[in-house]
């Protein structure tokens, strides 16, 4: 049955999902990297795992500028305050880092499984934190700390393995008068940015290059100022330096190296080709002493896996306190992390996306004759239902022991058995070897729906688009700096823009069905009707806030009501406007199929 639903649907799904695919790889990725890759990405494909570190001024200032407190992003506080340039400076007479220590560093990023380390040499606020013949706002010349802390931390990282580079702000700086962004103290003159970029970024650039050893990465941030011609201009003569040393997207104009998403950005589906997901560890890039909401080991581990999933790295942030101490459960959760990754770190190191589709029990990685299943929520009945999963199966194990876990397998799925003592509830991970070939169905847009977990959450990527309907990317905040990027179905307003959710429904019985959607007061009020085999479920759309640059999308979770299912296998559920709606229904995250217990 499995293999006849591939039959109707394969082929609109894998297009719509290579479509997807290939706007994702033209809004950042360089055209000629993907026919002529750049050799350094070897190390960065199969490294998986990344740790970033911002530290700067504002670490010292700890998101508090005078009498007042910011939250959200606290390298960004000189521009937040509009804090002059000449006073902000005034804060390096204070910025001693005297708890500074590469070695350690390194050997806690080792320690939590880290492969590669990316710090800020310059941030938006012009200060460099190393020691620069182009400026005295450096370290070294304007603190009484008077080190380069940046020569010890790159010869800590090659100490342990770990593949060193550079965070550089290349066009945003906020100190210098030609430098960009500040319009606070500048706003009357007329920049110079290619004054700029010649007489400090690209200098400092080269000095980066010249003087701190084999560079990994230049991580470029905030391009601007230069055409793409001067872009690669600039590129050649650093590249002429180091060869080896991979330049991220951010460079501009589609020029990098490798892919860099949006801050707090992961792909909907699996993408080919090289890239990265990066992430703060807590609300902010930069220390601020008041942000407490520190990921969990369980949320970076089960991020870590989901990037893996997709093919892409993570790149995890920590923010050092101005005396270089990092946050106390910075050091802990990031070594959990590690601890996780000693047990199954072969599920993520070196690994490509996984070729089953996300489940609700969790994710999957691969490698050549393994599927890793990374379990996350595991089924009250204790049976694995892995759909698609049909290569002739070797071995079943519980990854990083000998135990072996009974399984049988179907002509469209295996199903496992799982042992009553579960060893890691964040997540244990299952590997198969196999033999033979393994149909790759990560672009498959149908989704399981079981009554032995909690609910079923399908994203609207997933699903089939007919008429004006389509799928539309939203980033927005709420607050500064906390970015939240939504893929969202929208565009249907007559009947013909119906989406479609292609469903294996594994258990009959009744589930409830729960649209979680954004919609504008005047998109409320408008009628719509989901259906399954026969049953509808008509609804009124509710409004849930007005959506511009000033506030953020505000999604319900609306109930609709409750289907029943005869007997389990392949459904469609649709969802579609009825006659007469003049507006879009609404933007639609996801549904959620929740079992009637």
């Amino acid at each position: 049955m499995f293999h006849k639903m591939l039959s109707v649907l394969a082929c609109s799904c894998m297009l719509q999902a290579t479509a997807m695919q290939a706007q994702d790889m033209q809004q950042g990725w360089n055209k000629e990297a993907v026919n002529k890759p750049h050799p350094g990405l070897n190390w960065f494909s199969s490294a998986k795992f990344g740790l970033f570190i911002h530290w700067g001024l504002y670490s010292e200032l700890g998101g508090k500028w005078k009498d007042s407190s910011y939250y959200g992003s606290g390298e960004w506080i000189m521009q937040r305050a509009k804090a002059p340039a000449g006073e902000y400076a005034k804060v390096a007479a204070s910025f001693n880092p005297t708890g500074f220590n590469a070695a350690q560093w390194a050997a806690r990023a080792k320690a939590a499984g880290i492969k590669y380390l990316v710090i800020t040499a310059k941030h938006h606020e012009g200060f460099s934190m190393f020691d620069s013949r182009v400026t005295d706002f450096d370290i070294v010349d304007a603190t009484p700390y008077h080190k380069d802390p940046m020569k010890e931390l790159a010869d800590a990282c090659r100490k342990e393995g770990l593949q060193f580079g550079f965070y550089y702000s290349q066009f945003l700086d906020w100190h210098e008068p030609d430098g960009g962004g500040n319009n606070w103290d500048f706003k009357n003159r007329k920049k110079d940015y290619r004054q700029y970029y010649q007489s400090k970024s690209i200098p400092q650039l080269k000095e980066l290059l010249n003087n701190y050893g084999p560079l990994g990465i230049i991580w470029f941030d905030m391009p601007g100022g230069l055409s793409e011609q001067e872009t690669k201009q600039m590129i050649d003569s650093l590249k002429a330096i180091q060869p080896s040393c991979l330049f991220s997207s951010r460079v501009g104009h589609g020029l990098g190296d490798y892919i860099d998403f949006g801050d707090s950005e992961l792909p909907p589906t699996p993408i080919e080709g090289a890239w990265e997901s990066i992430y703060t560890h807590n609300d902010s890039w930069g220390y601020i002493r008041h942000d407490m909401n520190f990921k969990s080991p369980a949320e970076i581990i089960r991020l870590l896996s989901s990037v893996a999933s997709k093919g892409g790295n993570l790149m995890l942030n920590v923010g050092p306190d101005g005396k270089g101490e990092w946050p106390a459960y910075s050091i802990k959760y990031l070594e959990e992390t590690g601890k996780w990754l000693q047990q199954y770190g072969e599920s993520i190191y070196g690994t490509t996306h996984g070729i089953i589709p996300a489940q609700p029990w969790g994710v999957t990685t691969s490698k050549p004759g393994k599927v890793f299943l990374h379990v996350w929520q595991l089924p009250d009945n204790g049976q694995l239902r892995v759909p698609g999963l049909t290569a002739r199966i070797n071995s079943v194990t519980l990854l990083g022991t000998a135990i072996a876990l009974p399984w049988k397998q179907s002509a469209d799925e295996t199903v496992i058995t799982l042992p009553a003592e579960w060893p890691d509830k964040r997540n244990t991970v299952i590997q198969v070897e196999y033999s033979g070939q393994q149909p790759d169905w990560s672009q498959l847009r149908t989704q399981t729906v079981s009554k032995h977990y909690p609910q079923a959450n399908i994203p609207a990527i997933w699903a089939i688009y007919n008429g004006n309907a389509h799928t539309k990317q939203y980033t927005f905040s709420h607050y500064f700096g906390d970015w939240k990027h939504e893929n969202c179905a929208t565009g249907m307003v007559t009947p013909n823009d119906a989406i479609i959710f292609p469903l294996e429904v594994q258990d009959e019985g009744d589930y409830k069905v729960i649209l979680d959607y954004a919609c504008e007061p005047a998109s409320a009020g408008q009628q719509g009707i989901v259906t399954l085999l026969g049953q509808r479920l008509p609804f009124l759309t509710l409004a849930t806030g007005i959506q511009d640059s000033h506030r953020p999308m505000a999604f319900i979770q609306h109930p609709v009501g409750i289907i029943h299912i005869q007997e389990p296998g392949k459904q469609n559920l649709t969802i579609k406007p009825v006659e007469g709606n003049r507006q879009a229904l609404f933007q639609l995250k996801q549904i959620i199929l929740e079992p009637v217990k």
